[in-house]
């Protein structure tokens, strides 16, 4: 490791976010791991991209799924300072799950394929699956069913369990096994029963011949049910959990408790890549680490925000604020204390003339508000507000940054890297 450094530094369309207590990384990647495709949802590699749809109309759908993210974020935030959670906060209201990104996993022997979605917010690793050997509903079912009769390595975890009693919101069924209702901040929710299975990832790094990296034993839940719309067939948390597939690995391999992605701009026709082991170690030049400190949820990656800066000025100081990293926002909400000074420097800049939103929720503060109409820049950053006061670090702001999580050591590296070129 070299010394320390005063802080990290990452940089945001020349804007410069400085995050306390960083250091600069020089770790050499070695031993084992794997990468697999991480697939943006607009991507023509993904089932759900819609070819007619514009890059404008793209745009402002992701806007409007990053306020509703936020304000799921802030409402798990909020319930989890009041003493309770979000399983406390169930409610049966019809909602349509935002996400951003799809990994690829094979459950079973002999796997089976499933499109699940990427979620660095939540912990539980769970699919849709097959209800009994008389359900035909997975004929129609317009995604992918796991049969857990069909495995071999098939197996159920015992409602007396740590993993158990981790979901917080989990019961024993008539079996004793766990069975759980696993809610998000948004409202929508998951039943079914606690498994275990071989979980096969398609290991397709950069440089590397294919191969496939088979991990026995990996807990995750059996859905039978889900209120609100899930379209993939899944979803995989990446929190920091306990059972989250990133804590899974670490407990299950030598690979740690550690995973990197770098985000390929939406605008570039590649998939980006999600990375496991030493693969996720952030070596590029001038790698910089910041460490996660205690949030309201202890599933989400927070660190500090010291400072931002344009150019070489340091425009405003944040006097320690919490910021959360999030694969899954596109935009990035900073606190007003700095959206405002860094709107006025930006304007210095930009000779631009600023437009209004089109859509009231998307406004900008700071009196620079930018539009998402075709032949206008977007700023993508948003300020916080009273009803959502959760500061977060979007996708658009890590695009051709190596983002690197390890929670063994407890901090995230970031890295100005060519993600497409490296994927």
């Amino acid at each position: 490791m070299a010394a320390m450094a005063p802080s990290s530094v990452l940089v945001l369309l020349g804007v410069v976010l400085l995050v306390a207590g960083g250091r600069l990384c020089e770790c050499a990647a070695s031993g084992g791991g794997f990468s697999v495709e991480f697939i943006h949802r607009d991507s023509p590699r993904s089932p759900f991209h819609d070819p007619a749809f514009t890059a404008h109309g793209r745009a402002l759908a992701a806007a409007r799924r990053s306020v509703a993210r936020a304000a799921a974020i802030a409402g798990s935030a909020s319930s989890s300072a009041s003493g309770g959670g979000a399983a406390d906060d169930v409610v049966s209201k019809v909602v349509s799950r935002s996400f951003e990104y799809l990994m690829t996993v094979n459950l079973g022997s002999p796997p089976r394929s499933m499109l699940a979605i990427a979620d660095t917010g939540s912990d539980l690793v769970w699919v849709k699956c097959k209800k009994g050997n008389n359900d035909t509903s997975s004929a129609a079912a317009p995604t992918t069913q796991f049969d857990p009769s069909r495995s071999s390595t098939y197996g159920r975890v015992s409602c007396q369990t740590d993993a158990c009693e981790a979901l917080g919101r989990a019961t024993c069924d008539d079996g004793s096994n766990c069975a759980y209702l696993y809610a998000y901040g948004d409202g929508s929710n998951t039943t079914g029963v606690l498994s275990t299975e071989t979980f096969t990832f398609d290991d397709g790094g950069a440089g590397r011949s294919p191969r496939q990296v088979r991990v026995g034993g990996v807990k995750f839940g059996c859905s039978t049910a889900t209120a609100g719309s899930f379209p993939a067939d899944g979803l995989v948390g990446l929190g920091g959990g306990a059972v989250s597939l990133v804590t899974q690995l670490g407990g299950a391999t030598s690979l740690g408790r550690r995973f990197s992605y770098c985000l390929v701009p939406h605008s570039v026709n590649a998939s980006s890549a999600l990375n496991f082991g030493a693969l996720a170690d952030v070596t590029e030049p001038g790698a910089a680490s910041t460490p996660l400190v205690a949030g309201d949820v202890d599933t989400y990656y927070t660190v500090v925000l010291d400072s931002v800066k344009v150019g070489n000025k340091t425009v405003a100081s944040a006097a320690s604020s919490r910021i959360i990293v999030d694969s899954g926002t596109t935009l990035t909400f900073l606190d007003p204390a700095l959206m405002g000074p860094l709107v006025d420097e930006l304007s210095c800049w930009i000779t631009l003339p600023p437009v209004q939103s089109p859509d009231g929720p998307l406004e900008f503060g700071g009196g620079a508000e930018a539009g998402e109409r075709e032949g206008t820049l977007c700023l993508a950053i948003v300020a916080t507000t009273e009803q959502q006061p959760v500061s977060i670090l979007g996708n658009l702001a890590q695009q051709n940054i190596h983002v690197g999580y390890d929670l063994d050591a407890g901090t995230v590296t970031f890295a100005v890297a060519d993600c497409a070129g490296s994927s």
